[in-house]
């Protein structure tokens, strides 16, 4: 029993002390969080609100508050950066979703002062989603920086985590992304079309809700309804304990969950969902805390495919529009 609290105790010091006395950037050098550190295949991006609270004035971190602009003004963590979808997103093409270039990335950390040697931690409202889905662009940008607050800011508010309303003072940074980019998680058009048109093993996984999946809901942003062919569901908010703390759900729940798609952890898993941020969550899920090795994201996803009207689709349900 004292080893096992010594342990918990020394992971607390060693993120505290370590963490913030490091000048390079910092990746796979991080301590584990104490979340299911036995458990999760890697718990590297993944933060609790406990170990946060001891830590969150540190000089080289920053809290990103990933949610609209009116929800932080209401309230946000104490020190919260604010984020949004439309901030990371390549406005050049016809459809609504896409992951920036790199040039804008590098700009917009300019602007809010993030600097190379900052650990990033991460938060939304909806259970993750929308933080995954600013570490799945980070990391296929090779910026490892990066740490989920697990529950996000409910988990926050359960703590009793200092809160308000205030903007935070700035200063303009240089802040320079690596110069090789991974793309390791990411699948484009081109190579989703060349996919579902061949015969090479793989699961196209769909993490959208069962009517969008069925064609029944058509989402704002899609062309039209329905799916990818000979894809699955699961859901991504399944992962999640979507109506209790919003936590994810420890590894042997999800892999009771995942388990369901017959694969080997090195088998190919391409997800999607409507505009790439459930599949983002899903592919943390998989690559991260339950360690598969080949999972790429769609980021066009259904708003992409649906666009293209040569492109295949399958489709069970009359249709509802909202």
């Amino acid at each position: 029993m004292l080893s096992g609290m010594t342990y918990r105790i020394s992971s607390v010091i060693i993120l505290s002390v370590f963490v913030f006395s490091c000048n390079k950037q910092r990746d796979k050098t991080f301590p584990k969080s104490e979340l299911e550190v036995s458990s999760y295949a890697s718990s590297d991006h993944l933060i609790e609100a406990e170990e946060l609270l001891k830590v969150y004035r540190q000089k080289h971190l920053k809290i990103i508050d990933f949610r609209k602009a009116t929800a932080y003004a209401e309230k946000h963590i104490d020190g919260a950066l604010n984020i949004w979808r439309t901030d990371i997103e390549d406005t050049s093409y016809p459809y609504k979703g896409m992951m920036a270039n790199k040039e804008k990335l590098e700009a917009l950390f300019r602007k809010l002062g993030i600097k190379n040697d900052d650990l990033l931690i991460v938060y939304d409202d909806k259970g993750s989603a929308d933080a995954s889905r600013l570490w799945w662009v980070l990391k296929n940008y090779n910026f490892e920086s990066v740490r989920i607050l697990n529950g996000g800011l409910k988990a926050w508010e359960t703590i009793e985590g200092a809160m308000n309303d205030k903007l935070v003072p700035i200063i303009s940074s240089e802040f320079i992304l690596p110069v090789m980019s991974s793309l390791d998680l990411l699948i484009e058009k081109d190579e989703m079309i060349e996919m579902v048109n061949s015969n090479r093993k793989k699961i196209i996984l769909d993490t959208r809700s069962q009517d969008e999946f069925t064609g029944k809901r058509q989402k704002n942003g899609a062309a039209r309804a329905g799916r990818i062919p000979n894809s699955v569901l699961i859901d991504w908010a399944e992962a999640i304990e979507y109506e209790g703390t919003q936590k994810f759900k420890t590894y042997n729940e999800l892999e009771k969950i995942y388990n369901r798609l017959g694969a080997s952890k090195n088998d190919l898993i391409i997800s999607y969902c409507h505009s790439g941020v459930r599949s983002a969550h899903t592919t943390f899920v998989l690559t991260e805390l339950l360690g598969y090795n080949n999972v790429k994201n769609y980021d066009g996803s259904w708003v992409e495919w649906s666009y293209f009207k040569n492109l295949p689709f399958e489709q069970d349900s009359i249709t509802k529009l909202n």
